[in-house]
């Protein structure tokens, strides 16, 4: 299991994560002080690992509201469409999310040998509200509140969720301890990445946990101090 550096952050928000897949990828539960509880990239690859989650889920009572994406790359999307249709729930994904599951994962896992997720989940947009735009940009999970961030260059529509009073982010493959995400598939940007990242995350409370999609947790202040992909030769190009 990865090291994060809070387990129970306070009172008011709870987080359980676990690993799963062969990319070792986190999915983690977030909840309330009520027990109403969201998942966050639920990538489970086989019912061993989907009976860790539905028996945690079971044995705390927790009632489960919706599940959330990061983003939609294959690792991080396996088990949705099993797990939305269990428990009866919304799933929220940034809408530009198809394109990924269109175009980048039947390539990287016909390139890999791997097999493709199910994607016949339907899903709510999630993203921030622009003019023209039908999305949500907060999302109630009881007494809990995620503003959705945007934050594409990992994939075209990745988003990360901020739990601003918990200080709390879900940042999936966006931003990591001491790394950034590829942009290196199909519909990866890497100076959109990086500009995303100083501009919406960098600039937040430095005392916000950083919760990834892979390796350890990490915070804001430490990110933003020590990340060696943020230092200033690696800001991007000028437009």
């Amino acid at each position: 299991m990865y090291f994060c550096q809070k387990l129970e952050f306070n009172d008011m928000v709870h987080i359980k994560h676990f690993t799963f897949n062969a990319f070792q990828t986190r999915c983690s539960l977030v909840w309330d002080e009520d027990g109403f509880c969201a998942a966050v990239d639920p990538g489970f690859a086989d019912d061993k690992e989907k009976d860790r989650l539905t028996a945690f889920i079971s044995a705390n009572g927790l009632k489960m509201v919706c599940i959330m994406l990061t983003h939609a790359h294959f690792d991080h999307i396996y088990g949705v469409a099993e797990l939305a249709k269990e428990f009866g729930i919304p799933v929220y994904m940034h809408e530009a999310e198809k394109y990924t599951m269109e175009v980048t994962n039947p390539y990287v896992c016909k390139a890999y040998g791997l097999p493709l997720p199910d994607i016949s989940f339907p899903f709510i947009p999630a993203g921030e509200k622009a003019d023209g735009k039908d999305v949500t940009d907060r999302i109630k999970v009881g007494s809990l509140c995620f503003e959705v961030l945007e934050t594409p260059g990992h994939s075209k529509g990745g988003v990360c969720y901020l739990e601003r009073e918990s200080k709390v982010l879900f940042s999936g493959d966006t931003l990591f301890a001491g790394a950034i995400g590829r942009t290196d598939h199909p519909g990866g940007d890497y100076d959109q990445l990086i500009r995303n990242i100083l501009e919406k995350l960098t600039v937040l409370d430095g005392e916000i946990s950083v919760i990834p999609g892979h390796g350890p947790c990490s915070d804001i202040a430490t990110e933003g101090m020590t990340n060696p992909f943020l230092l200033p030769f690696n800001e991007p190009y000028e437009d």
